[in-house]
């Protein structure tokens, strides 16, 4: 069904309680939606990568294009919103642009408003993936993706059968496209009607493949000769990604275990108590890691040796094959972590801190199928700061600066806490994301269903 979309405006400072909030509830205007209110049915549709009728249900994460915010999933639809009212003002199609079939809900934006995202798209040659460059501002008020360009494709290492990915780093003057073993069967997919099967069967997790890290240049386009190589891993979400030293460093969160995304499927999630506790334990844990890829790998660059030479990292990359690195991770946690099931839905601030060294950053633990704790990571000696409570079911922890911040941290961390306990009690917490202690909650009085992504407007 469509995602319903939650306005919260606060005022006052944010480094104490909130003045006042008000709330607007809407559901977006989908296609989707208005189909399925008429039908007063409720509708299950895939938001893959390979659409066969693209959805238009962007229920994943709402983005920001020339200053203008998208709600938008992983197809190739996207829908305008007014960030006032939540009204859907306009559907966007990625392909009436550019010559994609989709792009990911996780775009990143430098400081002047270039935006860059990720989309693949399918030929005779077989899948490519395609770094999207869309420009900072608008040459006239009605415009959408105008000017947006494809800066590279790569083509996938299996011709009908792409890796599924959901982001993408992207350090100063580097993209990485991170091809993992999650597989999308091309023909499956294409011919899941006639075989009575779903999306879901035509996607595998393969582990007798290697992750591999494509590298490419901002300002060129050059995709790097060098293929750095990781043993099997699953990647969701990014957490940072800069350069230091001659050394491309990627903070992701991860696991071991490709085969997770199979178990979010409706039947389990109308599991409760120990049938859904089951499914819970089957899945293996996400945690945050830290690869570091040397950029320059030349006829000088020696073989079987580690070649990072960061103090602290002990994270290795060794020349295996003229263009083949191969990479291990360091762990960017302690094993206090492990209690708290891992850690995903990562957030920094990004403001100041994207594409460039860091010390903190906030996530969600997994207890659960969804998050039931807030952390606060300081990769100064990885140590943590939790915010938990039973019962509640925090989301994505969204960093917002304070005005006139010096430091990092300097500002609160917003979450919107559901609470199946209890019937129209979804609250906004609002924590000091220096010392991740309570600094209040405001209290929506509707029922709100538990979401992926948001973000913060500050000019709403």
């Amino acid at each position: 069904m469509g995602q319903e979309s939650l306005r919260l405006v606060t005022r006052g400072s944010t480094t104490g309680l909130m003045a006042w909030l008000s709330c607007t509830s809407l559901m977006i205007a989908t296609n989707l939606t208005k189909s399925t209110t008429a039908l007063c049915r409720i509708s299950l549709t895939d938001h893959s990568s390979f659409p066969l009728e693209p959805s238009d249900n962007a229920n994943v994460s709402f983005v920001r294009y020339k200053g203008d915010f998208y709600v938008s999933t992983e197809t190739n639809v996207m829908h305008k919103v007014d960030p006032e009212t939540l009204e859907t003002t306009k559907k966007v199609n990625w392909s009436d642009f550019i010559a994609v079939n989709g792009a990911t809900a996780h775009p990143h934006t430098e400081p002047d408003g270039t935006t860059f995202n990720m989309g693949n798209s399918y030929s005779r040659k077989g899948a490519y993936y395609n770094i999207i460059r869309v420009p900072p501002s608008k040459n006239a008020e009605e415009e959408t993706l105008e000017g947006t360009t494809i800066l590279c494709s790569i083509p996938s290492m299996e011709k009908t059968k792409p890796s599924y990915y959901h982001s993408f780093a992207m350090s100063e003057n580097y993209v990485v496209f991170i091809e993992q073993p999650i597989k999308m069967d091309l023909l499956k997919i294409a011919t899941c009607k006639l075989t009575r099967k779903s999306i879901k069967d035509g996607i595998s997790w393969d582990p007798k493949l290697n992750t591999i890290f494509h590298v490419i240049h901002k300002p060129t386009g050059k995709v790097s000769s060098t293929k750095y190589l990781a043993k099997p891993l699953s990647t969701f979400h990014q957490i940072n990604a800069y350069e230091e030293d001659g050394f491309l460093i990627i903070d992701m969160c991860a696991s071991d275990d490709g085969q997770a995304i199979a178990n979010y499927n409706i039947q389990n999630l109308r599991k409760s108590g120990e049938a859904l506790d089951e499914v819970y334990n089957t899945l293996c844990r996400v945690f945050p890691r830290r690869f570091v890829l040397p950029l320059t790998v030349d006829s000088h660059t020696p073989y079987n040796q580690n070649l990072i030479n960061l103090p602290n990292s002990t994270a290795t990359s060794i020349r295996i094959d003229e263009n083949k690195v191969l990479c291990t991770h360091e762990d960017l946690h302690g094993e206090d972590l492990l209690h708290y099931g891992g850690l995903e839905f990562p957030q920094i601030n990004y403001g100041k801190f994207n594409t460039h060294p860091y010390q903190f950053f906030y996530g969600c633990g997994f207890r659960h199928l969804v998050g039931d704790s807030l952390i606060k990571m300081d990769l100064h000696g990885k140590i943590m700061k939790v915010w938990e409570q039973p019962g509640l079911y925090p989301s994505e922890p969204i960093f917002v600066p304070a005005p006139d911040a010096t430091e990092e941290d300097g500002g609160v961390i917003l979450s919107v806490v559901v609470t199946p306990n209890a019937d129209k009690s979804t609250f906004l917490l609002v924590l000091d994301a220096k010392t991740f202690k309570e600094l209040g909650r405001a209290v929506v009085p509707v029922n709100i269903p538990y979401g992926f992504h948001g973000t913060f407007n500050n000019t709403a």
